[in-house]
């Protein structure tokens, strides 16, 4: 009977980590995708001493993906990215905020908008 009780607490407590863990991986695929856009953007940055103001002038191409919903890159080269179909309550929108020093990318900041806490790369925390 011990046994079982302590099994069956195993598994409390296990169940809903890797729920957790589950979900954030499907977030780290969108990680990945904005990676493609901060190499896009510090490209821009490089060879024009300034931030793009669009997704189409900075050349980030991302389609989505089975979690990917969209990435954008906004005024001041802020790259956004959404989540969809992740599992979780609700999806994730993680932002990219570069620094721009001298014609050239110094940081980024990344934050979230929105997902809960322990769904979000710690990264962007």
């Amino acid at each position: 009977m011990i046994v079982v009780a302590i099994v069956g607490i195993l598994a409390a407590i296990a169940i809903p980590t890797y729920h957790d863990y589950s979900i954030r991986s499907k977030v780290s695929e969108l990680e990945a995708a904005m990676g493609a856009c901060k190499t896009a953007v510090s490209e821009y940055a490089f060879m024009r001493g300034n931030l793009p103001t669009d997704t189409s002038s900075a050349g980030c191409t991302i389609t989505s993906t089975h979690y990917v919903s969209t990435i954008t890159v906004g005024a001041g080269g802020v790259i956004t990215g959404t989540t969809q179909n992740i599992g979780a309550a609700s999806e994730v929108t993680l932002t990219l905020t570069p620094t721009l020093n001298g014609g050239a990318i110094t940081a980024w900041t990344g934050t979230h908008t929105s997902g809960l806490p322990q769904h979000i790369p710690s990264g962007f925390r």
